[in-house]
């Protein structure tokens, strides 16, 4: 019985035996710090609505050095771009957060809270100054002047008046959140070119789709990566990748030092020792190797990577593509540079001493010009 639902498994799909979390977020660590991606982790799920992965993400960016008053601040923001209800339950999950934390006697900064405001302070005046910063041009919404002086007035004014996040955070904020609304694209895209205007950096521009592949979703992420991609002029990548019909899995840290980047592995059926599904970051792949006494198949189910042979060109990988790996054959296998990729994996004609020698890592320079 229990091989029956190994071969229905096996016969469904199988891919192989890499793990991946990309070096992308490796990289994205070097280009942002740790509180700005708490910032992207943050305003994602609460524009999601996730309050279940919202509560340890709160945890964790208090952990990294925000203070109760910034995180407040960017999900007070946020109901100008999610709605009040998704805006009040964050909040609620934050209040909730730090009655758990004081109760444990964890250390919680509460920071300071914005600085008062001038008596002679205008908002008008000041919202058409930080939009017009913001937008590279004096902009104007004449098809309805009421929301124009509601985004001019409060928005830009009230709101980003207070001094409790930086303009650069406060669009790192919103570029986050954006991603992770359905149909959004425009705004996303305004947004992203308005944060350069915001002194949002490059590299933490194209970090934060790397962020919000490995902390939120491979949906978000490819939203904010499709975004930054249109607005700098670069490939626009794959489309859009599935809704996790294929379990991500763990962070498979035991086989790390032989990859470039990170991976996910998800054990199938590993009770009956089942197949496993490997889940590849954009980028990331595993180094060369041979298994001996054994014959690796690859069923490759989301995504698009690479799979090669020594001495071979290199073979396009995507959804339905199935890969038999001759035993004793020096190969290497992992993600296409701008898109996720998954396979399963299972050994056969595996023999008693079977084992896999573990080889030099891809080149840079060869993988970069895959396309």
């Amino acid at each position: 019985m229990a091989m029956n639902k190994i071969n229905q498994l096996i016969t469904i799909i199988i891919c192989s035996f890499v793990m991946i979390m990309t070096s992308n977020y490796i990289n994205a660590q070097s280009q942002m710090n740790i509180k700005k991606q708490s910032l992207v982790t943050i305003s994602a799920l609460e524009a999601k609505g996730d309050l279940q992965r919202l509560a340890p993400a709160i945890h964790e960016g208090l952990d990294n050095g925000l203070t109760v008053n910034q995180i407040k601040e960017a999900l007070s923001q946020l109901y100008a771009y999610t709605g009040f209800p998704r805006s009040l339950n964050a909040l609620g999950v934050l209040q909730q957060v730090v009655k758990e934390r004081d109760e444990k006697g964890m250390k919680t900064e509460m920071g300071p809270d914005a600085t008062p405001l001038p008596e002679d302070y205008d908002a008008l005046k000041q919202g058409t100054e930080v939009q017009t910063r913001l937008s590279g041009a004096p902009f104007n919404y004449e098809f309805a002047p009421q929301t124009d002086y509601y985004l001019k007035a409060h928005l830009f004014g009230d709101i980003f008046a207070r001094t409790t996040l930086t303009d650069d955070e406060r669009e790192i904020v919103t570029v986050s959140a954006i991603s992770a609304l359905e149909g959004c694209e425009p705004q996303l895209q305004a947004h992203v070119r308005g944060a350069r205007n915001m002194g949002v950096t490059d590299d933490e521009l194209h970090a934060i789709p790397q962020v919000l592949d490995y902390t939120v979703g491979k949906i978000e992420g490819w939203r904010a990566r499709k975004a930054v991609n249109t607005v700098y002029g670069e490939p626009a990548g794959e489309g859009r990748p599935n809704d996790g019909t294929w379990p991500r899995g763990d962070f498979n840290a035991d086989y790390a030092q032989y990859f470039i980047g990170n991976s996910y592995i998800a054990p199938l059926d590993a009770q009956n020792g089942g197949p496993v599904n490997v889940t590849f970051e954009p980028g990331c792949r595993n180094n060369w190797h041979v298994h001996h006494g054994a014959v690796q198949v690859l069923i490759c189910v989301d995504g698009r990577g690479w799979y090669q042979e020594w001495g071979k060109s290199p073979v396009e990988l995507k959804p339905g593509t199935v890969i038999a790996i001759p035993e004793g054959v020096k190969h290497w296998h992992g993600a296409a540079r701008d898109t996720w990729f998954q396979h399963i994996t299972y050994m056969t004609r595996v023999e008693p001493d079977n084992s896999t020698d573990w080889l030099e890592p891809v080149e840079d320079g060869f993988y970069n010009k895959l396309r």
